[in-house]
């Protein structure tokens, strides 16, 4: 079967691939997304049931669409999110292709552009679009055996307490993902421990706003890099139940135990890094930072917006904070099972193509590729720290776009320069 000629393949149909369709649609350059799946398919089967999205309706979208029956302040569930996006690609008629993998990206030989293998037929394209994503392969450290005899789960594979054997459960990871399952399993009956290493924890919201609006306006979705030290610090704020502040000493009344950093298992006993206080003091300095930010633009401005004192009040200390648990006999607390809130790790095997350090990382510069033809979208901080939400990966696009259209503008000069020249 002769190969398929596509000018950009876009490689992906989440959210960073239906946002490049619509910019490179918009500039009239033709291109085919495939998708292995469904579109968002992450959103669907990779997420636990009760999963809403952490930002509102009217702030984690795309601009030319807003959610359907939803007030701007709702959080979406997992389904409407993923709903979202394929009513997105039929508005913007994206040329996506489900149900076909690509297996294999190679440049040509003496010829421009790369050589595409998928499981429906071959591709000869001029430019790829890398839009799979940071959420590609599940990471659970290893540091249980299998041997041990726990149910062991990555987040992602996570859905409801009604899988998990009964008795006590250890939640690794203490983000968004970690402490809203920790919650829904706690309050499913069961005796939860939850291992909280370094996080930021910002407020859900402050003074009327939500903590989206004071990122924004405060341009602290503009940085460009991560503070020195945070490049692998968790989000710690939940859309859950119309959205709140996580509080993790209000986690601990409810009956969760918290530990520190998780560090090693033997024989039956998992150890904890003593680091449990300086974390949450960590995250309480983050948080009250941005309340001070957010007053100061409030007084600069001279908005008239609500004081909100209470917010900066917190609770004592827990017992498993100021004496904190740093060895754990798993079997004699009851635990059974443990969730691993531990992330992801990307995986490009099938681009075989000089794009990529020594750690396997993309070598990139706002998505723009050390390998010319080859670009990448829907990376953390892959221009600011918005770049893997919803609205960021939007913007990001754009940009890889005019790139891709600048490098067209190029070919077609150097074109018609050769016509002329051949007169």
């Amino acid at each position: 079967m002769a190969s398929q000629e596509v000018e950009v393949l876009v490689v992906g149909a989440g959210q960073a691939g239906i946002a490049m369709s619509e910019h490179l649609g918009e500039r009239g350059i033709q291109h085919l997304v495939l998708e292995r799946s469904r579109i968002a398919e992450r959103w669907r089967t990779m997420r636990w049931d009760s999963l809403v999205a952490n930002g509102p309706a009217w702030h984690d979208r795309f601009p030319g669409l807003e959610f359907s029956g939803m007030e701007p302040g709702d959080f979406p569930s997992k389904d409407q999110v993923a709903d979202y996006f394929e009513a997105y690609a039929k508005k913007i008629d994206a040329p996506v292709r489900c149900g076909v993998e690509v297996t294999s990206v190679r440049r040509k030989t003496g010829a421009p552009g790369f050589h595409v293998e998928t499981t429906d037929g071959d591709f000869d394209v001029r430019y790829l679009v890398a839009a799979t994503g940071p959420f590609q392969t599940p990471v659970i450290p290893a540091v249980v055996p299998e041997s041990a005899g726990l149910v062991q789960l990555h987040s992602s594979d996570y859905r409801n307490p009604e899988q998990l054997p009964d008795g006590g459960v250890l939640v690794v990871g203490a983000g968004s993902s970690g402490v809203q399952i920790a919650a829904e399993i706690q309050r499913s009956g069961r005796q939860v421990h939850l291992s909280v290493g370094p996080h930021d924890r910002p407020p859900r919201s402050y003074r009327g706003r939500d903590f989206c609006w004071w990122l924004g306006v405060l341009g602290m979705w503009d940085a460009a890099t991560p503070r020195a030290g945070a490049e692998h610090v968790t989000i710690a704020v939940s859309g859950a139940d119309g959205g709140h502040t996580v509080d993790f000493r209000l986690l601990a009344e409810s009956g969760i135990q918290l530990t520190g950093r998780t560090l090693a298992y033997t024989d039956g006993t998992m150890s904890f890094a003593p680091d449990l206080r300086n974390n949450i003091a960590a995250g309480d300095a983050h948080y009250l930072s941005l309340l001070d930010a957010a007053d100061a633009y409030v007084e600069r401005n001279g908005l008239d917006l609500p004081e909100e004192p209470e917010a900066r009040l917190m609770r004592p200390d827990p017992a498993c904070v100021s004496d904190p648990i740093l060895e754990l006999e798993l079997a004699g607390a009851g635990i059974r099972s443990i969730i691993w809130a531990t992330g992801f790790a990307v995986d490009y095997s099938w681009l075989q193509v000089d794009a990529f350090d020594e750690k396997g990382k993309p070598v990139q510069q706002r998505g723009v590729s050390s390998e010319p033809g080859i670009y990448f979208l829907g990376l953390p901080w892959q221009s600011r720290r918005g770049s893997s939400f919803i609205w960021g990966v939007w913007h990001d696009a754009k940009y890889v776009a005019d790139q891709i259209a600048i490098q067209r503008s190029y070919l077609a000069h150097n074109e018609q320069h050769a016509l002329v020249g051949a007169v």
